[in-house]
């Protein structure tokens, strides 16, 4: 088994963390305090190729693995989690979800746009009384003609109020409950159609969080991504993408209050030494570094199947699982060890604190991912082909 990354994994790896380092994490404090979402950030990744970093160059995107993916959502996390929630939300649950699900004409309509960064995509699963019981759902897509008829509300939308495509979910049969959702790509400026922004949040304050309501939103079947009932396999099936990308960029996080943690611990003096030299203190570093490892390892396992066009539902799950919640204990750790400090917007690690705090709740909460790996390990859940699998990695097909 290698570990190692190649060239060109090294060459992503280098241009994104410049990138968060130079142009990212300077900015964020500030839009962070205003909980502002920094838009000027979006044209700069979309000619770095991050937008569409792992949709192919036929379809306006830079190319690069599963794994480049995973590597450019590291990155982003180590500088803020509110910009990384960007690709996880913009590629792995829209963008990719045309790329499996979508036929040649939506890939040209919609993903080319959105490989480029031309447009931004967001996704709207989650509803006000519908978070990890999608069967739940309240919104209806009704068949008139040619078109369909949508009303409901979505809840907790990132990117609501900054997507001009929005992948939303519907139920065209209720009577089927999970099996009679359909999805549909809506755009911005379709009648009934209204966005608006969550202004009080916990943390990723640097992210637009917001909710999308659709008013008699007369769709064209056009828009329709995949058949009639298949919206659930389509929305379950973007969280395996975008799952991998929170369990990376939790890795990030992680790698980041270490790093603060680290020059704190060898800078900070009591009793006429430095902290660092406490066991204790020594303790809480080490899991950080262990976890890391760990964390990184199993995002990477998970795109390495991805590579392969292997469904990878359970090592993904796990991953999410793992990594949220290192990086929340190690972001605790991080403030733990700056003291007084560490509670204060003087330093980052207060920031983190917050911003991980999310990631143990979106993309399945910490619950749900344990009983699903609760289920697998006792053998009564078996995960089977789906129509449209995410396809494998074909350098000679991606790069063309």
């Amino acid at each position: 088994m290698d570990f190692a990354l190649t060239t060109e994994h090294k060459m992503v790896q280098d241009m994104v963390r410049s990138f968060a380092e130079k142009e990212v994490r300077p900015i964020i404090p500030e839009y962070d305090e205003r909980h502002e979402y920094p838009r000027e950030l979006l044209p700069r990744m979309a000619e770095l190729g991050i937008m569409g970093i792992c949709i192919p160059v036929r379809y306006g995107g830079a190319g690069m693995d599963y794994i480049s993916l995973g590597i450019v959502s590291e990155a982003l996390e180590w500088a803020d989690a509110s910009v990384r929630e960007t690709i996880a939300v913009h590629l792995a649950l829209n963008a990719l979800a045309v790329f499996q699900w979508g036929t040649e004409e939506q890939k040209q309509r919609f993903l080319v746009p959105l490989a480029t960064g031309e447009k931004v995509g967001c996704y709207g699963l989650t509803e006000p009384a519908a978070g990890s019981d999608v069967a739940g759902l309240k919104s209806t897509a009704r068949r008139d003609g040619d078109d369909y008829i949508l009303n409901g509300e979505k809840m907790w939308i990132t990117l609501a109020d900054v997507a001009d495509y929005m992948l939303v979910f519907a139920k065209t049969d209720p009577e089927k409950k999970h099996r009679g959702i359909t999805a549909f790509m809506l755009e911005r400026g379709m009648k009934g159609l209204t966005t608006g922004t969550i202004e009080k949040k916990m943390g990723v304050w640097a992210s637009n969080t917001g909710w999308i309501n659709m008013d008699d939103v007369r769709v064209p079947k056009e828009n329709r991504i995949g058949e009639e009932g298949e919206g659930f396999k389509v929305a379950m099936s973007a969280l395996d993408n975008a799952r991998m990308t929170v369990a990376a960029g939790a890795a990030g996080t992680i790698r980041a209050v270490m790093e603060l943690s680290i020059k704190y611990a060898h800078e900070r003096q009591t009793f006429g030494q430095p902290i660092a030299n406490y066991q204790l203190v020594q303790q809480m570093i080490a899991k950080m570094a262990l976890n890391y490892d760990i964390a990184t390892m199993l995002w990477q396992r998970s795109a390495w199947l991805k590579n392969q066009g292997v469904r990878n539902t359970r090592e993904t799950s796990q991953a999410k699982w793992f990594a949220t919640e290192a990086a929340w204990q190690a972001a605790s750790d991080a403030v733990q060890i700056h003291g007084a400090y560490g509670f204060s917007s003087e330093y980052e690690v207060e920031r983190y604190l917050r911003n991980a705090k999310g990631a143990v709740i979106y993309e399945g909460t910490t619950q749900i991912h344990e009983l699903m790996q609760a289920r697998y390990a006792l053998g009564w859940r078996q995960d089977k082909p789906i129509r449209c699998e995410l396809p494998a990695y074909d350098p000679d097909f991606w790069q063309e």
